[in-house]
């Protein structure tokens, strides 16, 4: 059975159509000329689509500016500031909303309230939606209500069913996770239970090449290969200067695929040291953090054996969530950063005393 067929701009997703590789703008969207520059080289390089984060009305009115420098089909990412939607949908593509982040967003307002806001705004300016759910930031009541389906499953369908009763039909799904058999796994029973819905594949937080694409591969190539899978983004920790590098991962994995050279699961062993980071993009509070995450890779190579998960984080909005489930979690502040041993805070330092303590903890 094909998927529904979503418009996003100039391409259609689903509907058996190929599958449509996306990439994200890495530069601050307030530098509007920059970000076009970089919108526009990932459009031209073969992103069918590409993310651009907005947080703040400043960078709402960049986007203006980004829209008349760029032929790309511009998704953008509103995270908990859903209220913008209104301010950049006439500017994008695609809107895509977390429904963990929307629940912290105007706690007494309940989320089907914002998402039916959402949904008229995106009927208004002829824009698509993604509903992206995200392991590491899940509406809490999911993660306390799990006992007939895995949280992030349930987020995902109770949003898909919401959008169809308004009725609402142009959007998409993404499941994402760090760690790829919990993706697959998701990602697997959301296209059995609602195989019309288009899906976005991604392993979130991947982290640096080569570990980084053979997480993404271990996820999206079996899927793909199922039939499951409409667009995907490989999400790489890279600097600026090599973001096309997340399209040519995409490309390999089509290509994987089509020749039949799906990767095997005994390709990772899940009970080694695992370095999971986010991949750059607008939020990142420091551009150190990219060398911090390849200094933290370099210095910790003798746990290469170690049953232990590292998590860099570059930003606030990924930074305190999303590295509570890891053994260590670094989440990068403009000038400190911020060391946890799984949800406990052990304290914040500088980026040149980091590393020193990373270790120093991992030895206690």
């Amino acid at each position: 059975m094909s998927t529904r067929t979503v418009q996003i701009g100039t391409i259609f997703i689903g509907g058996g159509r190929p599958v449509a590789v996306q990439s994200m703008c890495a530069t601050k969207t307030t530098d509007f000329q920059a970000t076009a520059k970089m919108c526009q080289h990932l459009h031209e390089h073969g992103a069918a689509i590409v993310r651009v984060a907005v947080d703040t009305p400043l960078d709402a009115a960049a986007l203006a500016k980004i829209r008349d420098l760029t032929d790309a089909n511009l998704s953008v990412d509103l995270q908990e500031n859903y209220r913008l939607a209104e301010t950049v949908a006439p500017f994008v593509d695609k809107i895509r909303y977390n429904p963990g982040h929307l629940h912290h967003a105007e706690p007494g307002v309940p989320w089907t309230e914002k998402v039916r806001v959402l949904a008229e705004i995106a009927t208004q300016h002829d824009c698509a939606l993604r509903i992206g759910v995200n392991c590491g930031s899940l509406d809490p009541a999911k993660k306390q209500d799990a006992a007939e389906l895995p949280p992030m499953l349930r987020s995902a369908l109770e949003h898909a069913d919401f959008l169809d009763s308004l009725p609402f039909y142009r959007y998409c799904v993404s499941l994402k996770g760090s760690d790829p058999f919990a993706v697959l796994d998701a990602n697997r029973a959301f296209a059995r239970l609602r195989p019309e819905v288009p899906l976005h594949l991604g392993v979130t937080e991947a982290g640096m090449p080569p570990e980084g694409i053979v997480k993404s591969r271990l996820a999206l190539e079996p899927l793909l290969a199922e039939g499951i899978g409409d667009t995907l983004r490989v999400s790489l920790t890279v600097p600026n200067a090599r973001k096309t590098e997340e399209i040519d991962a995409g490309r390999e994995i089509l290509r994987n695929v089509e020749n039949g050279t799906v990767i095997s699961p005994d390709q990772w062993n899940a009970n080694r040291l695992n370095i999971v980071s986010c991949p750059s993009c607008a939020r990142v509070e420091n551009e150190r953090f990219i060398e911090l995450a390849e200094a933290v890779r370099e210095a910790t190579r003798f746990a290469a054996d170690w049953p232990i998960k590292i998590a860099v984080m570059g930003c606030r909005v990924n930074g305190p969530g999303e590295t509570d489930d890891a053994d260590f979690g670094l989440w990068c502040g403009p000038n400190r950063v911020n060391l946890k041993r799984g949800e406990t805070l052990l304290g914040s330092f500088s980026y040149d005393e980091i590393v020193p303590k990373l270790i120093e903890k991992m030895y206690q």
